[in-house]
C-alpha cells in the first residue's frame, strides 16, 4: 500500500495483484500502456523470479521495465534477477528515496 501511495504521489497509474498468476492477467489485459512492474521475490503460486522469466519470455513486454523489490539480500538472488531481466533490483527495507532513485536508473521519470 505505501509503495502504491508513493508512485501514485509522483502520477503513476497503479494496478495490483496478489500474486505471480494475477501480475500475469493485469500485464496480458493491459500490455499496451504498461511501462513499469514492480515485484516481490516472494510471492505465492508464482515467484517474482518466475514471473520475471515469464515477461521476458514475451517479445512484445522487451522494453517493460522490471524491478524486483524483496528480502532476498543473498548476492546469488540479485545476480539471477538481474540475469533473467531485471532492470533493477531494490532490498527491503528501503524508502521512497532509493525507490525513485531505482526508477530513474531504469530511465523512468520520477
Amino acid at each position: 500500500m505505501i509503495l502504491s501511495r508513493n508512485l501514485r504521489e509522483v502520477g503513476y497509474d497503479v494496478r495490483e495483484a496478489g500474486n505471480g498468476r494475477e501480475a500475469l492477467a493485469v500485464v496480458a489485459a493491459e500490455k499496451a500502456s504498461l511501462r513499469l512492474v514492480l515485484t516481490d521475490w516472494n510471492m505465492p503460486e508464482m515467484n517474482g523470479l518466475e514471473l520475471l522469466k515469464c515477461l521476458r519470455s514475451d517479445p512484445e513486454l522487451a522494453s517493460l521495465v522490471v524491478i524486483m523489490i524483496t528480502t532476498e539480500t543473498e548476492m546469488e538472488h540479485m545476480t539471477e534477477a538481474l540475469d533473467a531481466g531485471a532492470n533493477e533490483y531494490v532490498m527491503k527495507p528501503f524508502d521512497k528515496e532509493i525507490l525513485f532513485q531505482k526508477l530513474g536508473l531504469a530511465g523512468l521519470r520520477v
